[in-house]
């Protein structure tokens, strides 16, 4: 029998995280670049005096460009610094819009009530935002009428396609028994 490993996955970021600003002792490079909290630059220094020097102005140094050479630290509260980031991240969260891919299961023998739901299925995802992937599974004795999945997939297309926009992102392609094809809202449909 085989043995499945489970491979370590880091976990994704989801908010401000400490490692990418280290701060005072937490800084291991030797020399940093030094700005001071009103943008004055005092030029490359070693960062155990860098650190001294903002704690003498009552600050922390922060480590803001780490790939920079030399690196570049800046004199701030840390506080304050962690708390802007954090909010420019969920700014940055609620503005995105998570589009989902919705499914939606055709028969080649589907009645017109059926389809008539399932239309008014996709036009509700779509005017969310979402795609729709359309899918006909064929069994059995189906399979000898491939060409009425096709059919199918097409006619609930063009009906979705009269009340709502459509773009067919994917379309009608085969996968073993399954026909499937993949649409999305285009521009608004001018009446």
């Amino acid at each position: 029998m085989r043995r499945v490993h489970k491979f370590y996955r880091r976990p994704e970021k989801t908010g401000f995280d400490e490692r990418d600003y280290p701060v005072n002792e937490r800084i291991r490079i030797p020399n940093v670049q030094v700005i001071t909290e009103d943008g004055q630059a005092l030029g490359v220094m070693q960062t155990f005096k860098a650190i001294s020097l903002a704690k003498e102005h009552g600050l922390d140094l922060v480590l803001v460009a780490p790939k920079a050479e030399p690196p570049v630290a800046k004199f701030l509260d840390y506080g304050s610094f962690k708390y802007q980031k954090e909010k420019a991240l969920k700014k940055q969260k609620a503005q995105q819009k998570k589009i989902e891919l919705k499914e939606i299961r055709l028969s080649p023998r589907i009645g017109k009530h059926d389809l008539d739901v399932r239309v008014k299925q996709a036009e509700n995802f779509l005017s969310r935002g979402d795609k729709i992937n359309i899918v006909v599974i064929l069994r059995g004795r189906e399979m000898q009428h491939q060409d009425l999945a096709k059919i199918v997939i097409d006619d609930f297309i063009k009906a979705v396609g009269q009340l709502i926009s459509v773009k067919i992102e994917e379309p009608v392609k085969k996968q073993g028994n399954r026909f499937g094809a993949t649409i999305s809202a285009g521009a608004p449909k001018l009446d």
